[in-house]
């Protein structure tokens, strides 16, 4: 098997925004409308400009294989972000992994929709700038995704 991540980068002109896929998994995501909205607000209280953001939802065979390939990681991982564009402009793809969100929830004791917004989050707050590989910036990623999940109403 040798996954590709699927041409996303280069939309058409006209289409920008945010968008839902799936790669070799059979997963739709509930509340479409609300978590789109949910994203746009993260970027524009990060005063960032929202061009496109696709969230390609994946087994962990399929993100594992992005690892290898794209980052040089043998480990599995529950998302990896490809950014397109520079800041203050957010362009990118964010790959996540089903298989990891499931598995974590239940490692957390949360839910299956709460562990993927965090992680959602997550990924956009990556576009937005923020890294995670310090403590320092470990704990303020984990701060913005607290923040970020205060703002989903549902």
């Amino acid at each position: 098997m040798n996954p590709v991540p699927p041409d996303l980068s280069q939309p058409p002109e006209e289409e920008s925004g945010i968008f839902f896929y799936s790669e070799d998994i059979d997963f739709e995501l509930q509340s479409e409308e609300t978590i789109r909205s949910w994203i746009s607000k993260i970027v524009a209280i990060e005063k960032k400009n929202l061009h496109l953001i696709n969230f390609v939802f994946c087994s962990d065979p399929y993100l594992h294989q992005l690892n290898i390939e794209y980052l040089s990681h043998d480990t599995l991982t529950d998302i990896i972000t490809f950014p397109y564009r520079s800041l203050p402009n957010i362009e990118g793809d964010i790959f996540i992994s089903i298989d990891r969100i499931r598995e974590n929830a239940q490692s957390y004791s949360v839910s299956f929709f709460q562990e993927l917004c965090r992680v959602m989050a997550h990924g956009t707050l990556h576009l937005c700038g923020y890294g995670d590989k310090s403590a320092a910036e470990k704990q303020l990623m984990t701060q913005k995704e607290n923040e970020s999940l205060d703002l989903l109403q549902l």
